[in-house]
Formats: structure tokens, sequence, C-alpha cells
């Protein structure tokens, strides 16, 4: 199924992540994490593409596999800064063989030591995105960033370039992650200014580990509230606090979204199901999904 065709209901959409292994050895425990996320029964499961590309089949294979044999609707991401025009046609072939049709276009990261873009790369994701319109009959998702891009100017520029995704043919949005909601209601009226009109899924991140949470934020240039900044200096030396705190932080975050009309949230789950499931379990009721 197309996620676009899920964002039509009028029902609220849940998504999770999961992250391929960077190592053959550690393929299992990643199977074995997306088979109990999909138990969970999400709405769809995105399967990263890796920072250097160097995941790309262990991406495929595992996104065919979810939705192969665990029944979840998935969403492979492609990135383009680490590869050739012509290795990403391959790629794209080869979702389109895996029988995936949902794709996220990101540019990724751009490789360190690295001359970019390199004759025969592509320079942006709308630039992607283009060249899997051009491909076939995929849904296409992108990426936006309620804070700005780390490397765009201005926050004004960023959506000028969003625009451009949208316009080239990205059919939803994902946001980075973000804690507080007032910077994703802000934004989406900014969007909207530029009409910007697609689907907006919230990225949100359960924070379970607080030394993993800060390395995050100081790459993605996202704030911490001091609501959360409080909550990691008081719990995050010790685990299980840490992780119950950041659940019910995230679980509150969910609640104010849906509560305010917000209809798509994807959460990074680090390949962590218990912490997938216990949002679940927070949310059955508001989501409507409640067993009883």
């Amino acid at each position: 199924m197309k996620i676009t065709e899920m964002l039509r209901r009028e029902q609220a959409t849940v998504s999770c992540e999961i992250f391929p292994p960077k190592k053959d050895d550690d393929f299992p425990g990643v199977v074995k994490a997306a088979r109990q996320i999909a138990a969970l029964r999400p709405d769809f499961i995105s399967v990263t593409y890796g920072a250097s590309g160097g995941t790309s089949q262990n991406t495929i294979r595992i996104a065919g596999m979810i939705q192969e044999e665990f029944g979840v609707t998935t969403l492979a991401h492609l990135t383009c800064a680490s590869s050739t025009r012509e290795k990403v046609r391959e790629t794209i072939g080869e979702i389109k063989a895996a029988g995936l049709q949902n794709i996220l276009a990101l540019r990724g990261d751009i490789p360190k030591d690295a001359d970019f873009p390199l004759p025969g790369q592509y320079r942006y994701a709308s630039e992607l995105i283009g060249e899997i319109k051009a491909a076939g009959d995929f849904c296409i998702g992108g990426a936006c960033y309620p804070e700005g891009h780390i490397e765009c100017p201005s926050k004004e520029a960023d959506l000028d370039y969003l625009k451009g995704k949208v316009e080239t043919g990205c059919d939803f949005l994902t946001t980075q992650m973000f804690f507080d909601n007032n910077i994703l209601y802000r934004f989406l009226y900014r969007a909207l200014a530029k009409n910007i009109t697609v689907p907006v899924l919230a990225g949100i991140m359960p924070v379970t580990n607080a030394k993993q949470i800060k390395r995050i934020t100081e790459l993605s240039g996202t704030e911490l509230p001091y609501r959360l900044k409080v909550m990691i200096d008081r719990f995050g030396s010790d685990p299980a606090a840490m992780k119950q705190a950041g659940i019910a932080y995230a679980t509150e975050q969910i609640i104010d979204l849906l509560s305010n009309g917000i209809r798509g949230i994807h959460l990074y789950t680090m390949n962590k199901p218990d912490v997938a499931a216990k949002i679940f379990d927070n949310l059955s009721a508001v989501l409507g999904r409640d067993a009883s």
C-alpha cells in the first residue's frame, strides 16, 4: 500500500523506524527487533539507508522482509550524497523489483573529506526526487526540519528548498525530531504560507539515553527545551528511570500533537521494540486501537 493512501484516512497514522545492521553479524538482532515492532501493527515501518549508503542492500532486504513476511507496509530510505546517478538508478530498480512502493528521498550526509558533488552525483534531494518520479509509480516522502536544516543559512531559505522538493514530486514529509511541539506548530504555519500543503508526519524520538540524545542534538542542531534538560539532568544517570521518563515525555508530546489535529506520528524507535511497545500501549485508546 502507498503511504499517501493511509494519510487520506480519518484515523491518525503511527509509524516506526528501523535501521539496518552495520555488520552482518548483527543482522539477526535487527530482524528480531523488526519482527517485534511489526507485531505492534504500526501503519508502516521505515528502513534507513545508512549515512554513507553502506547498508543499502540490507535496507531493501529488511524492508522486503517486513512487508512480505511480517505484513506491514514499508518505506525504504534512499540517499544520493555518496552514490553516482548510475548507482541511484540501479538501487531504485532493486527497490521496484522487491515490490516496494514507498521511498523516502534524502540527500544524506556528505562523506568526510570528500569533494561534493563530484561529476555524476546529485547535489540536492529534489534532484533525487525527480529521478524517482521518472522511474515509476512510487509514493515519495521527503524530510523537513522544523528548526531549519543545520547547513541552511536561514529558516526562510530552508522552506524555499522544501517547497522545491514538494514541487518536484514529494508526496509527504516527515520532520526531524523535535522536543517542543510549539516549534512544529510554528513551522506548519510558515510552510502553509509558502503553499506547502502535503501531509507532514511529526517525528518523535523517545529520549531513553542521555549521552546519545546529547550527541544527536549536537549533530542535528535540535534544541532541548528546559523541562527536557532538567529531566535528563535528574534521571540521565539512572538508565531505568531515564527510560521511563523518556517514554512518558514522548507519550505526552504525542497526545498534545493528536489533540491539536496532527494526523501522522513517526517514532524514531532506535531499534528498541520495548520502547515502541510501551508507547503504543500508553496510547492504545487515544489512537483507537484499544484491544478491549
